[in-house]
């Protein structure tokens, strides 16, 4: 308990320090926000105090400790404006009570047209522009109710000739309580040093004015760019199993979320099973967040048994964008 309420305290002085923060835009690494794995963004992402499978490195790291078996995910989304979003995690049982997992997350577009004021068709050069972040994940149990993760990362943000580049570190705490079916869960992500793009479009030639500096011809110089936050979240979830029999089961959960670049808010998500082979899912997300595009989200899901001992998921949701159209997931995951 004692490590519990030093992590919420942590969380609650990062989160004091960036409110003078709150706006749009104040933040780079965008891509570290984008949720990962269908079940937990059809449940509306309200997966913190859930995190029961190979996806729970990204929505808390405690959560692979308590898992029986080594599992692997791997999700594809299809995400806004033509990009798409891959992730992948692997976990690994080092014994009862710990666990760990190596991670991979991208955001990637197809190639583009390079075009200027001289060339508007087109140069024949092309561009693109991809995120990249790898990490590693340890996690143990502390008593049979309570575990705790880490997870350490590599971020890279790449478009055309420009690279931005850092290191993070999320954490999280995973309770079982002792109300049955009871749980209580909470991350930080995204604890690290600022990103700054640099690269060869850094370079220019600036031509002074004549009537002020001469007739100097022009002057090869470097621009300055400045230095991004990370996109750091606090978030604090409930999950709770309403039901339990021989042929269904469904829970619910719930998760406030405090980031440093926008208003709070507030995700609600439901689970339906059916013998453990079919599941239903629904929820909602960002509610109370100013002018969020997010919002409805469903999914559903099939367990399929390899052998006795591999069991196989496939899952898919959907996920309402407004204005940004819709965003579909799927995900495959299989124990081993």
């Amino acid at each position: 308990m004692k490590v519990f309420v030093a992590i919420i305290l942590i969380g609650l002085i990062l989160n004091s320090n960036a409110k003078a923060q709150t706006y749009a835009g104040s933040s780079g690494g965008q891509f570290l926000k984008i949720d990962a794995g269908a079940r937990a963004v059809g449940m509306g992402s309200a997966f913190t105090a859930v995190a029961d499978d190979a996806s729970a490195v990204f929505w808390n790291p405690a959560g692979i400790a308590s898992m029986k078996n080594n599992s692997a995910v791997f999700s594809h989304t299809y995400w806004i404006a033509g990009t798409y979003h891959d992730f992948a995690s692997v976990i690994i049982k080092l014994s009862s009570s710990q666990a760990l997992a190596l991670s991979y997350v991208s955001l990637g577009m197809p190639d583009m047209e390079v075009t200027n004021e001289f060339y508007q068709d087109g140069t024949g050069e092309y561009f693109s522009a991809n995120d990249l972040a790898l990490g590693i994940t340890y996690s143990f149990m502390i008593t049979n109710e309570f575990s705790l993760g880490f997870t350490g990362k590599y971020i890279s943000e790449n478009i055309w000739h420009m690279n931005a580049s850092s290191f993070a570190f999320d954490v999280g705490l995973l309770y079982h309580t002792p109300i049955k079916g009871l749980s209580l869960g909470m991350s930080i992500t995204n604890v690290g040093p600022k990103l700054k793009y640099e690269g060869g479009d850094n370079f220019v030639y600036y031509s002074f004015d004549p009537s002020l500096h001469g007739n100097d011809d022009k002057i090869f110089a470097e621009i300055k760019t400045d230095y991004w936050d990370l996109p750091l979240a606090f978030k604090v979830g409930l999950a709770y199993q309403l039901l339990k029999t021989e042929y269904n089961a469904l829970s619910v959960s719930c998760d406030a979320v405090h980031p440093n670049d926008y208003s709070e808010s507030v995700s609600l998500g439901a689970e339906y099973s059916f013998k453990e082979v079919l599941f239903l899912r629904a929820g909602y997300k960002s509610l109370f967040k100013i002018e969020a595009e997010e919002g409805f989200a469903c999914g559903v899901g099939l367990l399929y048994y390899i052998t006795d001992f591999i069991p196989m998921r496939v899952d898919y949701s959907y996920s309402d964008y407004s204005r940004l159209k819709d965003v579909h997931r799927i995900s495959l995951e299989i124990g081993f």
